[in-house]
């Protein structure tokens, strides 16, 4: 019998002013993975689901910025995120 994978999920934030990378603001499985997503959708911040890119971001602490091995993938994030911004504000 198959296991059924636990859902986890990543926040992330990114203040180009203050910060060189984005931090991991928020991480969790399960019932709290659940949560971070309700309150990111309550707050009309865009949802992305990328198994592998939420395994290596999990494996970080909170605070931590991400580390230069990732950048491209978080950059592609960043892009689906501005483009969900600019549709919802047209």
């Amino acid at each position: 019998m198959k296991k059924k994978k636990s859902k986890k999920a990543v926040a992330l934030k990114y203040d180009g002013g203050s910060a060189n990378a984005p931090k991991i603001t928020a991480k969790g499985e399960g019932h709290i993975a659940e949560k971070i997503i309700e309150i990111a959708e309550k707050h009309g911040i865009p949802v992305k689901d990328d198994p592998d890119l939420i395994e290596v971001l999990s494996k970080l602490d909170i605070n931590e910025e991400i580390p230069p091995e990732i950048y491209v993938a978080v950059a592609e994030l960043l892009a689906f995120v501005y483009s969900m911004n600019s549709k919802k504000k047209s």
